[in-house]
């Protein structure tokens, strides 16, 4: 594909971005493929694609380099999560936290919801390589990324010293504020919420081995005794069994409602974070402009005060973005948190029910061998 193609930024996406879907993930050695299937606009069927990682990477890096998007570097992108591996060491694991889990399920519905957030922003929808990624049977991906303006904040070491730059706007004054203590928090309730998770499948796995170690104690035989001692041992095993199950169902209902939505959260505001952190960047850029333009010598005045005056331009075009960004975003927050609240109290006292109905059919039968 031509490069003037890819970043052509007029592109009306010809699939409904609510209908996206990661359906599933296919294992090739150590290579993961995802199968993304989306209803087309004229209602004639669905795209079905397979996408490697490296192809969300190439959709994500020509996100970034839109250069001709006025106030392009004051949005929030949506978050890609990191690069999953088959037999993940113990600190990848720990990066992907939720998306580690589950067989790759919950991965799948991350990226998922990554592609719908990007064909739902009014600026990256209309870039032409979304419409690629969604429909085109080609893998566009599997080539070599180039760098581009849009490093992520943890690669962009020298230049962190600006992270503390004194800002001259107290909205994003604050909001740099409330950031910082927000990543914090957000960041240490998904994983202490990880913890409860990971708990509860390590008890339903003790259940389910309990349970299987119950049927070594029954005896075949006609000793009554044995015969009864054997009948408790199997009964309770199912007892077991179904504390394994109704577990299982805990911590699944768990990391599909509220873990998926802290995670998501955590990652949206470390994506608010590198969003001020290039607007700060830009403000620092613009206030060394407007020095130079003071100091400038009568022969460089005018080339430097017309670099202050595009500085200017930018840095107000970035704001006026952001500002946007921002407000949206933390309507958008209050509203997937709470949907993830109901969901997941919806979903545990549907469980809970289930559970307690298992566990009185128990107690019937325990009561019918007294």
């Amino acid at each position: 594909m031509m490069q003037e193609e890819v970043n052509e930024a007029t592109s009306v996406l010809s699939v409904y971005g609510h209908t996206i879907k990661v359906t599933e993930v296919l294992q090739d050695g150590d290579t993961l493929t995802f199968i993304i299937v989306s209803q087309k606009l004229s209602g004639t069927g669905e795209y079905h694609v397979d996408r490697t990682y490296e192809d969300f990477e190439w959709l994500q890096q020509h996100l970034y380099a839109q250069e001709d998007v006025p106030g392009l570097q004051g949005v929030i992108f949506p978050p890609l999560p990191v690069r999953p591996q088959v037999n993940a060491s113990a600190k990848v694991m720990k990066q992907l936290g939720f998306l580690g889990l589950g067989e790759w399920q919950p991965y799948c519905k991350a990226l998922e919801t990554f592609l719908r957030q990007v064909a739902a922003h009014s600026i990256l929808k209309k870039n032409k390589t979304l419409e690629v990624f969604l429909t085109s049977t080609d893998p566009p991906g599997r080539q070599k990324l180039r760098r581009n303006i849009f490093n992520r904040l943890s690669q962009a070491v020298e230049g962190l010293w600006k992270e503390g730059h004194k800002d001259v706007d107290e909205f994003f004054h604050t909001e740099r504020d409330h950031n910082l203590v927000l990543t914090g928090h957000t960041r240490t309730a998904a994983e202490k919420f990880l913890d409860v998770v990971l708990t509860e499948q390590k008890i339903a796995v003790a259940c389910g081995h309990f349970a299987a170690a119950l049927h070594i104690c029954v005896e075949n035989g006609e000793d009554p005794e044995k015969k009864a001692f054997s009948r408790v041992c199997v009964k309770l095993s199912e007892v077991f069994d179904s504390i394994k199950k109704n577990m299982t169902s805990i911590a699944v209902n768990d990391m599909n409602t509220l873990g998926l939505g802290l995670d998501l959260d955590s990652r949206y505001l470390e994506a608010e974070k590198e969003m001020l952190f290039r607007r700060t960047c830009k403000l620092v850029e613009l206030e060394n402009a407007r020095k130079n333009a003071e100091r400038a010598k009568p022969v460089k005045k005018n080339a430097m005060e017309e670099v202050k005056k595009a500085a200017e331009g930018e840095f107000e075009q970035i704001c006026k973005v952001a500002k946007q960004e921002i407000v949206q975003l933390n309507q958008e927050r209050v509203e997937m948190l709470q949907k993830n609240l109901i969901q997941w109290c919806e979903q545990q006292l549907q469980t809970a029910k289930e559970g307690a109905d298992a566990y009185n059919q128990h107690l019937q039968a325990f009561i019918a061998m007294a």
